[in-house]
């Protein structure tokens, strides 16, 4: 194979991890997804496709979070290149939610868009060391695995693990905000 290439990058964004990071680390989250995604790609490379795991909350225990979560998510299914992966939140024996099927969708994606070679190189955005497993598999798979953090996230077995640290700080969010 002759010359250069760019490489192709794919985006796996566990979304409820990244709103709190963002509230915590910027007091806001209204970010423009596709300023964010092709920033984070980088030059050079090709940016195939962002993938965004949530789940809704809960419709009738607080209509209000879920009618501004609802409008969210249609920005998001308005985003080029941008896919949004829904779980579900199941209600506890004490009255908590928890979230339901986001975790395994986002090792499965990962993992099986790797397997049938879809892009060279996955940006993680989570700071769950359950996924440092699927990361090392990604690798193994001869891909490289990017892990995007903020700055208050430690994320210890995840950065061990990813081949590149990158650094979600203020310099680096700028240009990403909705004016």
């Amino acid at each position: 194979m002759g010359g250069s290439y760019m490489k192709r990058v794919m985006i796996f964004i566990d979304g409820s991890n990244m709103y709190h990071n963002l509230m915590s680390s910027f007091g806001k989250a209204s970010l423009d997804f596709r300023a964010f995604s092709l920033k984070l790609t980088g030059e050079n490379r090709e940016l195939v496709r962002t993938y965004y795991y949530n789940c809704p909350v809960d419709q009738y225990s607080n209509p209000v979070s879920y009618r501004e979560q609802a409008k969210f998510f249609a920005i998001l299914r308005k985003t080029d290149d941008l896919e949004l992966r829904l779980g579900r939140l199941q209600r506890r024996l004490d009255g908590r939610t928890i979230e339901k099927g986001i975790d395994v969708k986002l090792a499965v994606d990962i993992l099986t868009k790797a397997y049938k070679n879809q892009y060279d190189v996955a940006i993680l955005i989570s700071g769950d060391a359950d996924f440092s497993q699927v990361v090392q598999e990604v690798k193994d798979m001869a891909k490289h695995v990017e892990l995007a953090v903020f700055p208050n996230q430690r994320c210890f077995h995840l950065r061990t693990v990813a081949d590149r640290i990158l650094e979600l700080n203020e310099e680096f969010m700028k240009d990403c905000w909705i004016s």
